[in-house]
């Protein structure tokens, strides 16, 4: 007689099948629908939004007009005035704020501004017709498409695990690590060199002593040159940095190499001592440490806004808000400028800053349990149109308002994108400010790169060994 199934059993047999058959079907019209969902997000970047995850609409008033797609000037070359070439350059603003007229201003201006104007004598922001006038490389925009649905953080929260390069990882974000990671992962080219630095800051109440310090500096960034690849594939630094002292005396000489990393924090950084002629290790180069020289005025992780890890700070995205920030400011790249015509004893000459209202995400950094920071609550402020941090605010321990920067976005026309090079530090209770990677009365450019060149831009130039046989020639 031959073997038969129980009924029973065949009957669990056939509903085992069926259950199988409906879980299978319901996996792949969930497939289907996350990858459609992916698909239209993806689209969204060429409809409503722009390459970068901005909205192209105007706002209700038109003060913000519609992004519309422009190419960057043609007839600038390297060695002439960018603030002359740009198309916009005969601007007049539309109105100024000061002192006498703050209040009026107030729900357009953040916090930081508000108090810098007001206990600053003099200090004037000039408002220009907002121009939207930051774009990306055709490159950049397919890789941001690429990482709609690609890119990931890391499960600490901080770190990138994965991205197309050079790309933004979040064009529509959905907390504050992936808006600053966005900020970290703009596209600012390969590399950027400063042949003839100067960093300044303005002296103590009552002394006429400025800090002025010469340098020479590249910014490295090995992932960023044209094309696609993955981060997860490249296996490369974040960023390398080589930095040289040319004066006063008491400096010269004096250099280092750093470099910082996507999947760890804190940098590896080596320092050339010329008396000593030896290169010594920092053990800790980052965060809120204070860099050499500049009697607490200046750390680490506040150059050009913000540099470097996020590991320390828990990021919270409050949303889009249209702010006055600086925009377009290319006053701040005129290198063939008298020095003290454009930095005065408490601020920047209005006239070469420039002033826009513009939409910005605003990111709010507070330091996690257990971590220290000289600054335990900070804001900042990025460009929707770029992911540019234009301003940005730090609060002190008993939660005072100590800090206003800002950064004096432009559009770089040999890059076909904007960036944020030259920043400018106000510390409000000590009545000083600091100015640095501009290019005013320097004589000489800031160079942007698309292309990695020469020896500085490679990655195994930033070893001790390497610093050592640069410094000591």
């Amino acid at each position: 007689m031959p073997f038969r199934f129980p009924e029973t059993l065949s009957c669990r047999h056939h509903l085992s099948s069926r259950r199988h058959l409906v879980a299978l079907g319901v996996s792949l019209v969930a497939t289907a629908l996350a990858t459609s969902v992916l698909a239209q997000s993806a689209d969204e970047l060429s409809k409503t939004l722009t390459p970068v995850g901005a909205e192209r609409a105007a706002n209700k008033d038109g003060s913000i007009p519609a992004w519309v797609p422009e190419k960057q000037d043609s007839n600038w070359s390297f060695g002439k005035l960018r603030k002359d070439a740009w198309k916009y350059h005969n601007d007049k603003p539309l109105y100024a704020i000061d002192a006498g007229n703050v209040d009026k201003y107030a729900d357009k201006l953040s916090p930081g501004q508000i108090s810098l104007i007001k206990q600053t004598k003099g200090y004037r922001m000039d408002v220009y017709p907002t121009r939207r006038s930051c774009n990306v490389p055709d490159f950049v925009a397919d890789n941001t498409k690429k990482n709609v649905g690609f890119a990931k953080m890391n499960a600490n929260g901080w770190a990138i695990d994965d991205a197309v390069v050079p790309g933004i990882p979040f064009p529509m974000p959905k907390n504050g690590a992936e808006a600053m990671i966005n900020m970290s992962l703009r596209y600012r080219g390969v590399a950027v060199e400063y042949k003839n630095g100067s960093t300044l800051v303005s002296p103590r109440p009552g002394s006429t002593d400025w800090i002025d310090y010469g340098y020479d500096q590249t910014n490295f960034w090995p992932w960023a040159a044209k094309g696609s690849r993955k981060l997860s594939e490249a296996k490369v630094n974040h960023q390398h940095t080589f930095f040289g002292y040319t004066s006063p005396a008491a400096l010269a000489g004096q250099a280092a190499v750093i470099s910082d990393y996507f999947e760890k924090s804190g940098t590896d950084a080596f320092y050339y001592f010329p008396g000593q002629r030896r290169v010594r290790r920092l053990p800790s180069y980052g965060y809120d440490a204070p860099q050499i020289g500049f009697e607490n005025q200046y750390a680490v992780d506040e150059v050009q806004v913000f540099t470097g890890a996020i590991d320390r700070f828990d990021w919270k995205l409050i949303g889009k808000k249209e702010l006055i920030v600086p925009y377009n400011s290319l006053g701040m790249y005129d290198f063939t400028a008298k020095l003290h015509d454009v930095v005065g004893d408490d601020f920047i000459n209005p006239k070469n800053r420039r002033y826009e209202l513009h939409r910005v995400w605003v990111v709010e950094a507070t330091v996690k349990q257990g971590v220290r920071h000289l600054s335990p609550k900070r804001t900042f402020y990025l460009d929707e149109d770029s992911w540019n941090p234009v301003l940005a605010e730090d609060y002190d321990g008993q939660g005072k308002l100590w800090k206003v920067r800002e950064g004096f976005v432009i559009p770089v026309f040999e890059i076909g994108a904007c960036d944020v090079s030259a920043f400018a530090q106000h510390n409000l209770p000590d009545h000083r400010y600091l100015l640095d990677f501009h290019a005013v009365g320097t004589g000489t450019d800031v160079k942007w790169f698309v292309e990695p060149i020469g020896p500085r831009q490679k990655s195994n130039f930033y070893t001790s060994d390497s610093l050592r046989a640069v410094s000591e020639r």
